[in-house]
């Protein structure tokens, strides 16, 4: 849609930052819909494999990196960035360092972020019909075909760095992203450039070793993807690699030198609940289906439900050490229904009696 006469294209688009900001969004920035250079990078990706067993990234194709395509009539894609980092939440070295503890990513302490981001995206979007009028839009929040970290790096948000998050010189990596789909003829912002240089921090520290070169993740491999995205056993040779990670990992965020920087998260609702960030893997253990459900209420932890939630505390009680309580945990669970539970609770018991 043409931008109204009155209001000049880079008038709008300083107006749709300064309201994005205003919203919450530390960073606003936008880009055009070319993504043909990240497009073959993502099939040489999902030629190799690596995205394991998310069939959807395979089954979307070249859709994810072809805006026009999933929204017909998209020019500009505005990226939006939040930071949420917790500020009262437990020292994550701390909690990884005490094995009895269990590790959630900090990004799933509080409330599920995709509704309110897209709630601001929403708010955004009416601001700007309030302006100019009726527009084309739709606003995502990793809740699409959409290569966000892409598109953030082509708004200047940011770039992709080697552990394939964004990275950003003044917010580091603690940050989430969300698109407005837009069919306005903004002017777009410079892309960011890489500043990784020659560390390899992420790399070293790697528990599982899935960032397998500069700029390339291996899923199949990864912490996050096994604990969250995976529906299925974990391979036995990397059930020892997790520790108490039991759902997602951030070493190669904590590790990162541009994190030194990165702000705190600002909203109330990234903010631990319910103690997540300080709690024993034996006390998680012991939730039933109800108690899981009730706890995890309106948060992104709910999506992979009750069983995988307890496949992936055996893992982490079977990496332990061996004590009283954590073999008595394990032995509760022995008889459970799920045969995929029962197959962890019974390597965990066989670990800890080596």
């Amino acid at each position: 849609m043409p931008i109204p006469p009155h209001l000049s294209p880079q008038t709008l688009a300083d107006q749709v930052k300064t309201w994005g900001q205003a919203l919450g969004f530390d960073a606003v920035g936008i880009t055009d819909t070319d993504l043909s250079a990240h497009e073959a990078h993502l099939l040489n990706w999902l030629a190799q494999g690596r995205h394991g067993t998310m069939n959807y990234m395979e089954r979307h194709g070249t859709l994810r990196a072809r805006p026009p395509e999933l929204v017909p009539g998209t020019l500009r894609i505005i990226s939006v960035r939040m930071p949420y980092l917790p500020a009262g939440a437990r020292d994550a070295w701390e909690v990884l360092e005490q094995s009895e503890a269990a590790f959630i990513t900090r990004y799933a302490l509080g409330r599920d972020y995709h509704k309110l981001m897209r709630r601001r995206l929403q708010s955004l979007a009416t601001r700007m019909e309030e302006a100019i009028g009726p527009f084309g839009y739709r606003a995502f929040v990793d809740s699409a075909p959409v290569l966000e970290k892409a598109l953030a790096e082509k708004a200047g948000l940011g770039w992709i760095g080697k552990h394939t998050n964004l990275l950003s010189r003044e917010a580091g990596s603690w940050f989430f992203l969300g698109e407005l789909y837009t069919d306005l003829p903004l002017p777009v912002d410079p892309p960011g450039a890489e500043h990784c240089g020659r560390c390899r921090a992420c790399m070293d520290v790697c528990p599982t070793g899935a960032i397998v070169a500069p700029f390339e993740l291996d899923a199949r491999l990864c912490i996050s993807y096994l604990t969250i995205e995976h529906p299925g056993p974990i391979p036995e040779p990397l059930r020892p690699l997790m520790g108490n990670r039991i759902y997602g990992c951030d070493d190669c965020q904590l590790v990162c030198p541009w994190n030194r920087r990165a702000a705190l998260g600002a909203e109330p609702d990234f903010e631990a609940r319910h103690g997540l960030d300080d709690v024993s893997l034996v006390e998680l253990f012991a939730w039933d289906e109800a108690t899981f459900l009730k706890r995890t209420e309106g948060s992104a932890i709910r999506r992979i439900g009750h069983e995988r939630w307890l496949r992936n505390l055996a893992v982490a009680l079977g990496n332990a050490g061996p004590s009283r309580e954590v073999t008595a945990a394990l032995e509760a669970r022995a008889g459970h229904p799920s045969e995929l539970v029962r197959e962890h609770v019974r390597w965990a018991l066989e670990r800890l009696a080596k």
